[in-house]
């Protein structure tokens, strides 16, 4: 597998707006996130241009319009976060990492119940 663009967490939050409306414009793109960051719109155009430039968006101008759609999927980012996550602070551990969670009370009962159930539908496949 390639190696995936490294995006920052304030360019994740671009990122996780252009996968979920893509195709989408830049006016877009940042009236969405000013709703919820106290970034400027400049400072969004910067992320912006900077994924162009990382290779995880691509853009066509439709007029004097920019559409953005990604270029990495969703889940192989997040797969790859995940894995990351897990190699660095728990040597790559799932157990390791599930337990710290567990006897830190970290995970709700709801939550182990969906552990549970996710584990036995696995073990049945």
């Amino acid at each position: 597998m390639a190696a995936l663009p490294q995006i920052s967490e304030a360019e994740y939050e671009v990122m996780k707006i252009v996968w979920k409306y893509a195709p989408i414009n830049t006016n877009e793109i940042t009236e969405k996130l000013l709703k919820t960051t106290a970034w400027s719109p400049k400072t969004i155009q910067t992320l912006i241009k900077r994924l162009v430039t990382k290779g995880a968006l691509s853009y066509e101008k439709q007029g004097r319009i920019f559409v953005y759609t990604p270029l990495v999927l969703e889940q192989e980012y997040v797969g790859q976060e995940s894995r990351s996550f897990l190699k660095r602070f728990y040597g790559g551990d799932i157990t390791a990492m599930l337990s710290a969670y567990i006897e830190n009370d970290s995970l709700s009962d709801t939550e182990l119940e969906q552990l549970r159930a996710m584990l036995s539908v696995k073990k049945e496949t």
